[in-house]
């Protein structure tokens, strides 16, 4: 399917990535490029990167494909690094959890090379980072979404969708604007949350004794909380109009959960929990039914 891909970001997204299309014999050779040599070299260690890239020159030459995995805030640097080299049949896409902001950047760093960049943005992750954390199968039965530009080529969509179906995912497409607003509330918002809950307990004057008694409901609560802290802060500050909105609404469901509480309204407690019961067995339940379904690579 592709002779070259280069990987910028060779952790846990592009790492796996790469992983995922050699397991599939989608292609032939990976070369890595990022800001450490360190994690370059492990990645190769792993069998994760075939070469690794001495400058993006290099990276780009030759390439089918490059994936931008790195946090958001880079990706504009990073398409301006590699603007100059970028051959007619090279496509480019990314991983970022936002897309407004990396739209606009890719339009100010790419100019009239813009419709060779696809926005992408695959719906998977750990809390653990780097290239020991990569997996052949992470992406397989979760979706990856792909927030096409008016100035794509169908070719050049398709081209995207294709590798990350051969990784196992589900393609769908969104607006960017849909794709901001939705995330925000379904992965931003409980990013923010988790981080905010254990950094407060972290600072309270028995942090030990709470951290102690912590189980598995803290836990499952706060799992997120150990993903990297540079790629959320970058998350957070580049959808920050999306964010505040949700945590607005958020603030107003704390402010009537705490004033049932107040006045012990316990009917009102059964009613809310219920309710979110409810919700969630319908999510999981439509969520484990979606991974059953063998991949066709449509939307």
């Amino acid at each position: 399917m592709f002779r070259k891909i280069s990987v910028v970001g060779v952790g846990l997204i592009g790492g796996s990535f790469a992983l995922a299309l050699k397991k599939a014999q989608a292609v032939e050779q990976v070369m890595g490029v990022g800001r450490s040599q360190a994690v370059l070299a492990r990645a190769a260690e792993l069998g994760i990167v075939d070469r690794i890239a001495t400058s993006m020159e290099e990276a780009v030459d030759g390439a089918d494909l490059v994936l931008i995995a790195t946090p958001v805030a880079q990706t504009g640097a990073i398409l301006a690094a590699l603007a100059p080299f970028l051959q007619p049949h090279t496509i480019v896409t990314d991983a970022g959890s936002t897309k407004g902001d990396v739209v606009a950047a890719a339009r100010l760093a790419l100019g009239s090379k813009i419709g060779q960049f696809v926005p992408g943005h695959p719906i998977a992750g750990r809390e653990s980072n780097g290239p020991e954390a990569a997996l052949a199968d992470l992406y397989v039965g979760k979706k990856a979404v792909l927030t096409p530009l008016p100035e794509n080529t169908t070719a050049a969509v398709e081209r995207v969708a294709s590798a990350w179906s051969a990784c196992g995912a589900i393609v769908h497409r969104l607006s960017a604007r849909q794709h901001d607003r939705i995330f925000a509330a379904v992965s931003h918002l409980p990013h923010l949350l988790a981080y905010a809950l254990v950094d407060q307990i972290d600072r309270a004057p028995e942090a030990a004794l709470l951290f102690q008694y912590a189980a598995s409901g803290f836990r499952d609560f706060t799992r997120i909380a150990g993903s990297s802290p540079e790629m959320w802060r970058d998350i957070a500050l580049a959808n920050r109009a999306a964010l505040l909105a949700e945590i607005e609404g958020y603030a107003s469901q704390l402010a009537r959960l705490k004033t049932m509480l107040a006045v012990a309204d316990g009917e009102g407690l059964q009613a809310m929990f219920a309710n979110a019961q409810r919700a969630r067995q319908a999510w999981q339940g439509a969520i484990e039914a979606a991974e059953k379904q063998p991949n066709t690579g449509g939307d």
